[in-house]
């Protein structure tokens, strides 16, 4: 696998309506684990659809070398399929049990090849993925998502694939399957391409490449070291901007002292060839040179001005543009003894299935407390978060709300209206407050000017996100208890950034749901439950 890589020579693409994505984008990918970041509707996804050969480019070329392995962030599955199929080894196996049944066919052999240790091939990937168990012929329509996306990444290695392609391949992972995918490729000794948001998975990468304005950036060193780098980049991006402005400003100064010094020269020689009395041939030659002279030296500081100008321009575009969220949110402050939610042996049923066991779940949330909920895929976490903001109703147990202060931002994030704008749905939720106050605080979520009139329904994940968060934090009256069902899905690094600094200005309670411990350790828990076998227990905060 040593000499396993990606090359993109000259590599443009758009889409059907000429929107460009790419412009002659030039890069090379060798051995190693390299992370792919850059915000949403940077073309992440388009560039490793283009790298398998799932879209065409318009000019350029990519080329491979080595077996490709490529899973994407929605897997094409059929429901009808077995774990053999997608897996791509049923054929195989069947070759298999009909040689050791007897048949003998030459057709059998032709489809095994070198693959008679299949089946312990098989298992131990599986189990090296946490799907111990797993039968071979169980139907996918029985398996979590996240028991589906570690299928697919077993599948591409059983390939045995020199270059890996992953896209956001720790999407629905509860805790223990992403802990079995870092260990998998942190063995892996191929050329690894993986667009990732999940900064845990991108601190264990050799390499991180920058998707940025149609351009590829490769840092050394996993993403802390990235995140290290571009914060020094920023540092003297700023510093050389301010240079540039002082600059400017000196330039501009010189520029207005040349035209006053030419003006009174000007004037001067002007009365003292009246008051001289030379003939006016010779007069208006010595004025004519005057004035050339003057403008000689004005164009040369308008020259400096101009360059220093372009200087000015340079360094500006080496700034990245603020993209934190800074709010002061005093409405939602909840005294530190008061009772927000008291559940007493809460018991549903899916069906004639208990999803608690026992008595059932007993929660109490006093204070501003902030609650991070983990668990396995399919234990009840969504489930334990309807029941908490009144949308769904326990088949037994008693429930105490302190008032209707709650908001509960699903995995969907289709509390806002789409067909309106992000002014229209923030109006619906602050009535009361002035448009200029409205204005305001939009653009403190990032909306600025045009963007706070955009329809719903056009904004990326990471957008949306902002706006629901902007319309739940400043709705009147503000909500004491906030709960999220797994917010980071799906959002770019900036934007999970934006969420964590939003968070960081929330002054009441929150319950989040979240498989990401870097984003957990972040937005400073306090209080961690799990939700595991129909129980629900305190736990200690997790080493992230």
């Amino acid at each position: 696998m040593s000499d396993a890589s990606v090359v993109c020579s000259n590599l443009s693409f758009s889409w059907p309506d000429d929107t460009p994505v790419f412009q002659d984008l030039s890069f090379t990918v060798g051995t190693g684990r390299t992370g792919l970041v850059a915000p949403n509707g940077s073309g992440k996804s388009t560039l490793l659809k283009l790298i398998a050969g799932e879209l065409r480019p318009t000019a350029g070329s990519v080329s491979v070398s080595g077996v490709l392995g490529y899973l994407p962030q929605s897997l094409p599955l059929a429901a009808g399929l077995t774990v053999a199929e997608v897996l791509g080894v049923a054929d195989v196996i069947r070759a298999l049990d009909a040689v050791e049944s007897g048949d003998v066919s030459e057709e059998h052999f032709t489809t095994i090849g070198d693959d008679w240790d299949i089946e312990e091939r098989t298992r131990a990937q599986l189990d090296r993925l946490g799907l111990t168990g797993l039968a071979l012929d169980r139907g996918l329509s029985t398996l979590s998502g996240g028991q589906i996306v570690s299928l697919g990444l077993a599948a591409q290695l059983l390939k045995r694939s020199d270059v890996l392609l992953l896209d956001e391949p720790t999407n629905n992972l509860d805790l223990d399957a992403r802990h079995k995918l870092y260990d998998v490729l942190g063995d892996w000794n191929g050329c690894l391409l993986l667009v990732s948001h999940d900064r845990a998975l991108l601190d264990r990468m050799d390499r991180i490449a920058e998707l940025d304005r149609g351009a590829l950036r490769v840092y050394g060193g996993n993403f802390t070291a990235y995140e290290e780098a571009v914060q020094a980049e920023q540092e003297v991006a700023e510093k050389n901007v301010r240079n540039a402005e002082q600059e400017l400003k000196r330039e501009k100064r010189e520029l207005q002292q040349a035209r006053e010094r030419a003006e009174r020269r000007a004037s001067n020689a002007s009365r003292n060839l009246k008051n001289a009395g030379l003939p006016r041939i010779f007069a208006g030659n010595m004025k004519r040179g005057a004035q050339e002279s003057a403008g000689r030296a004005g164009q040369m500081h308008a020259s400096r001005v101009s360059e220093a100008k372009a200087r000015l321009d340079e360094a500006g575009r080496a700034v990245r543009e603020e993209q934190r969220i800074t709010l002061d949110l005093p409405a939602t402050q909840v005294p530190a003894g008061r009772n927000l939610f008291l559940g007493e042996g809460l018991l549903v049923r899916h069906g004639e299935r208990p999803l608690f066991a026992g008595d059932g779940v007993d929660l109490t949330i006093r204070g501003p407390e902030r609650i991070a909920l983990t668990g396995p895929n399919g234990a009840g976490k969504t489930t334990l978060l309807r029941l908490l903001n009144g949308e769904l109703e326990p088949d037994a147990g008693q429930i105490k709300r302190a008032d209707s202060r709650i908001a509960y931002l699903s995995q969907r994030l289709d509390l806002l209206d789409p067909s309106k704008t992000v002014a229209e749905n923030f109006t619906a939720f602050a009535p009361h407050r002035t448009e200029a106050e409205r204005m305001n605080l939009l653009a403190r979520f990032l909306f600025r000017g045009p963007r706070a009139h955009l329809p719903v329904h056009v904004l990326s994940g990471g957008e949306r996100l902002r706006a629901t968060l902007a319309c739940v934090l400043c709705a009147e009256p503000a909500p004491q208890l906030l709960l999220l069902d797994e917010p980071t899905n799906n959002l770019d690094l900036v934007s999970a950034g934006q969420l964590e600094s939003a968070l960081a200005s929330y002054q009441g309670a929150f319950v989040v749901v979240s498989h990401d411990e870097r984003f957990l350790g972040r937005i400073g828990i306090d209080r961690w439950l799990r939700l595991a076998d129909g129980e629900l227990r305190e736990t200690a905060a997790p080493e992230v």
